[in-house]
């Protein structure tokens, strides 16, 4: 064979090589969600990729079988094609007895280079471009080579099955999607612009309603306001104006003891029409719906669609009221900034770069802002709150702090033993004085990594 020809094999390799290689990284990089909604379109090809998908043992043994025979083919065909060329080119500069081995090195090497760039990464580089359009066009020729290459191909599969069981691994492959890899995906876009960060930030609080709890989004029982069957026309007319809701709890004696709910319109209506009304005509009183405080927003959420409602009262395992929530707390947790107005915010950022922070702060609400992970044990607390009680072993007062992350949490508001106003200031890096110590009238607590 002349030169041309071994060079035109070499290229029919080459085609061949990166055939296999393209096959095999469009096939394996394919995702299921894509093909399966081609598939759903009618595209019968995206079918047959889902089908090879799930019992790939075939496919691959084809790969491996033309690969391995490609590169024995070029090792064959290669060395011989150029080892004459480079000895010719070499001759003028080395002795004989080292310019055989001088040229079978290049050879080797040329014919190395070219099929590692043209025949996998290059191949392999498109076929991860558009995976699912470049498996799909492929398929019919792949089940072709699948079905000629039946004997090899069952041989193979048997023995490959029989190794991968006997080491308890599946011979199918059952691609699973995981809010991991949803959550991945969703950032992946942010980051490429694909994603608004509020489109983002959406999709994100969404994933979170699985895990977030109840306690996170409710309104705490100290800032409910509520009636008692007994209260006069004059007090509930007040608390409608100071606060106007849409629906308030009726309680017998107290807010343990819910009775249910009234609509401000329907008790409005009647003070429009000049109408007095007592709530021990329960005509006004509506069921409401009891949920417990260990339930997640996704369960609640299912809750409301399942009995029609948008309100409902939150107890413990006590039966004692905790709080309350509604339909649109749920959603404020999904959409955050694009419906919370700034008076609403828990978390307020200062011209001087420090937090002010709501003691009702729910501690995932805290956890993204600040961006230092969980903190310690957050599964035994709610609030932030709860984590400077956790943290300080003891009810709190002024000018206690906690430092954590980074960050120094001050406690600067408290009433009646209740946590109301924090603020959290960037921590300098600073080597401590030991020289000085804390005030006797404050507590200090420095956690790094979680620990003391």
């Amino acid at each position: 064979m002349d030169l041309s020809f071994k060079i035109f094999l070499i290229i029919c390799l080459i085609i061949a090589a990166a055939y296999f290689a393209i096959a095999e990284i469009s096939l394996a990089g394919s995702r299921k969600v894509r093909l399966t909604r081609m598939a759903d379109e009618g595209d019968t090809r995206a079918a047959q990729v889902l089908a090879l998908k799930e019992k790939p043992g075939p496919f691959f043994s084809v790969i491996q079988i033309g690969i391995n025979a490609v590169a024995i083919l070029g090792g064959i065909v290669g060395e011989p094609a150029f080892t004459p060329a480079f000895e010719n080119l070499l001759r003028p500069i080395l002795p004989e007895e080292v310019l055989p081995s001088v040229a079978f090195i290049c050879s080797f090497t040329l014919v190395t280079i070219m099929f590692v760039i043209f025949a996998d990464l290059i191949p392999k580089r498109v076929g991860l471009i558009k995976p699912e359009a470049v498996s799909v066009k492929l398929i019919g020729s792949m089940l072709v080579l699948i079905k000629i290459l039946k004997p090899f191909v069952w041989i193979l599969t048997l023995i490959s099955n029989g190794i991968i069981k006997a080491f308890g691994l599946p011979t199918k492959n059952q691609e699973q999607i995981t809010s991991e890899d949803i959550a991945a995906t969703v950032e992946a876009g942010g980051e490429a612009g694909l994603l608004a960060p509020s489109e983002q930030a959406a999709i994100e609080n969404v994933m979170d309603l699985e895990s977030r709890l109840v306690p996170s989004a409710m309104t705490a029982r100290d800032f409910i306001v509520y009636f008692t069957l007994d209260e006069s026309f004059d007090s509930i007319t007040k608390k409608i104006g100071e606060s106007p809701h849409n629906k308030f709890l009726v309680c017998d004696r107290d807010i343990d003891h819910v009775i249910g709910y009234v609509d401000s319109k329907d008790l409005l209506r009647r003070v429009i029409e000049g109408k007095t009304f007592s709530l021990k005509d329960r005509t006004f009183i509506s069921s409401i719906l009891a949920v417990p405080d260990s339930l997640t927003l996704s369960e609640v959420l299912e809750l409301f669609k399942n009995q029609r409602a948008d309100f409902a009262v939150v107890v413990n395992e006590y039966a004692l009221t905790v709080g309350v929530i509604t339909l649109n707390d749920i959603m404020s947790t999904v959409m955050g900034d694009l419906v919370i107005t700034p008076e609403e915010a828990q978390i307020v950022q200062r011209e001087d770069g420090s937090w002010l922070i709501d003691g009702a702060t729910p501690i995932d609400d805290v956890e993204k802002v600040f961006s230092f992970g969980t903190l310690p044990d957050d599964e035994t607390y709610e609030t932030m709150a709860g984590f400077m009680m956790y943290m300080l072993r003891k009810i709190p007062k002024l000018t206690d702090r906690v430092e954590y992350g980074g960050y120094r949490f001050e406690v600067i508001d408290v009433e009646r033993h209740r946590i109301d106003q924090i603020l959290a200031t960037k921590l300098e890096e600073e080597q401590p004085n030991p020289e000085e110590d804390p005030p006797s009238n404050e507590s200090i607590i420095h956690l790094k990594d979680g620990t003391e």
